[in-house]
């Protein structure tokens, strides 16, 4: 089941009519019936990996609280382990297995030995395998670090990890801000509500008039690059990073919108990254959840910038090679990571990846115009560039790509693979590009204007481009799907 779906919307009401008007006055039904629709809701793709889940579930609880009763910090270390151990594996299995076995193949075969078997397994990868996990594991660490005390209420546990609005997807959830709010009463409150609703509304036409357009022209891009000059070549790269932006975003607004129908607050995600003006700042920008999910859990532990600048730099490197393997198993993804790591260490090194940590975008017009606005073009350039190994099938592909933007100048008219007219997408784009410019203040506020008239014709227009555009997205799952 998708967000863009009939079915979710006729999910969602049924879901939200039993939390508040028939299980409202008790916690724990509310809790049970989480569970039992964000299990149908996952079941919904294929019931099989609900086991996954289920296990995850309870490796982590049974950890945390044998961590809790334990003083002795070797023991309580040794228990933290076999929760980091239990989901990589897990993880690693079904994500890295055939990627591993192949790459062994493929070194053997550069020696010029051909081995007979493969092992490789057709292995299923299981959505939001790489979501879940890492969110049980976060209990785990929350607890072995004295940040939460484990809970004895498994249901309310198993409704945390399973919690439907980001369990495929993301925010990757801290245990410390989420479960409080599982196993505390929930409040129905109206203003809650339609904020959410508002996300909602936003994320879908993020997802389906912005991300799934621009697919079909990105798809056929990149499918026969080589027979493109560089001018289509830009094109194709510059609408997927607004394609891989719209889809992810929107799916994480859709999800937060969702999440507060019940109740909930989830962190924000995405602070509109394409206006960052230094790549540490996109960093701080762009999937939020899992940058400092790597930064507490990951990099703090490694010793952070406080062993030596060598060390720090190391584990900075570190980082951003585990993101890029952590989003796919293939090398295209490593390299993602590591071209990301050479961008951001030079300013490490200088010390200014942290200057925009609390300045505002565009805070005067002067200083816009003439500072910010190259950095960001700059910077989103950089970035853009980094995704087209993050798009293309493998390294070779990649430098292929690039290799045509750059030496294939001649100039040929791009057509819609659909034969509908591309100045309207161009359009599209930098309207998009404006309207997220004024309401880059507050990523959680996408309507808020003071004139309840404008605010109208927002809503209508939104609404009218979601029909217009709707046929186009109904094939289209969400790019992360497959993370």
């Amino acid at each position: 089941m998708i967000f863009n779906s009939i079915e979710f919307f006729i999910f969602l009401g049924i879901v939200y009519f039993l939390y508040w008007f028939v299980f409202k006055k008790h916690l724990k039904a509310q809790n049970i019936l989480l569970l039992v629709v964000s299990y149908v809701f996952y079941g919904w793709w294929d019931w099989r990996f609900l086991s996954l889940i289920l296990l995850s579930t309870v490796v982590d609880y049974y950890v945390a609280l044998r961590i809790d009763k334990n003083n002795n910090v070797k023991e309580r270390k040794q228990w933290l382990w076999v929760s980091v151990v239990f989901n990589i594996g897990l993880l690693g299995f079904f994500k890295y297995y055939n990627f591993f076995i192949e790459s062994w193949v493929d070194m053997f075969a550069m020696f010029g030995y051909q081995m007979k078997s493969t092992w490789t397994l057709k292995v299923i990868l299981p959505v939001g395998i790489s979501f879940y996990t890492f969110q049980t594991m976060s209990y785990s660490f929350d607890v072995y670090y004295k940040k939460l005390k484990p809970t004895t209420d498994f249901l309310s546990f198993a409704a945390f990890v399973s919690f439907f609005p980001q369990l495929v997807a993301g925010p990757i959830e801290r245990a410390s801000n989420l479960l409080p709010q599982i196993l505390n009463k929930r409040v129905f409150n109206y203003a809650q509500s339609v904020a959410g609703l508002k996300l909602i509304l936003w994320g879908l036409f993020k997802k389906v008039v912005i991300a799934d357009s621009l697919g079909y022209i990105v798809d056929d891009i990149f499918a026969n690059y080589s027979s493109y000059p560089a001018s289509t070549l830009v094109i194709g790269v510059v609408f997927f990073s607004f394609q891989i932006y719209g889809d992810f975003s929107g799916y994480s607004d859709i999800a937060i919108g969702t999440s507060k129908l019940f109740g909930v607050e989830l962190m924000s995600n995405f602070k509109f990254p394409y206006f960052a003006r230094s790549i540490g700042e996109f960093w701080r920008r762009w999937h939020i959840s899992l940058t400092t999910w790597f930064r507490d859990y990951l990099y703090i532990p490694m010793g952070g910038s406080q062993t030596g600048q060598l060390k720090s730099i190391r584990n900075v490197f570190i980082i951003f090679l585990v993101s890029g393997f952590w989003h796919g198993a293939n090398w295209t993804f490593l390299v993602w990571g590591v071209i990301h790591a050479c961008l951001f260490i030079p300013s490490f090194i200088r010390g200014t990846n942290r200057i925009h940590v609390a300045s505002q975008i565009g805070t005067t017009t002067k200083q816009f115009l003439l500072v910010e606005l190259p950095q960001i073009v700059l910077t989103f350039l950089s970035v853009t560039v980094t995704w087209i190994f993050f798009r293309a099938a493998s390294i070779t592909e990649a430098f292929s790509y690039i290799k045509g933007m750059v030496s294939n100048f001649s100039y040929q008219a791009y057509a819609h693979p659909l034969g509908y007219r591309m100045l309207d997408y161009y359009v599209l784009v930098i309207i998009f590009v404006f309207y997220e410019f004024l309401i880059r203040e507050d990523e959680r506020a996408p309507f808020k204007f003071k004139y309840k008239v404008v605010r109208l014709l927002l809503y209508t227009a939104v609404i009218f481009l979601m029909m217009l555009f709707y046929e186009s997205s109904i094939d289209r799952s969400f790019i992360y799907f497959q993370f």
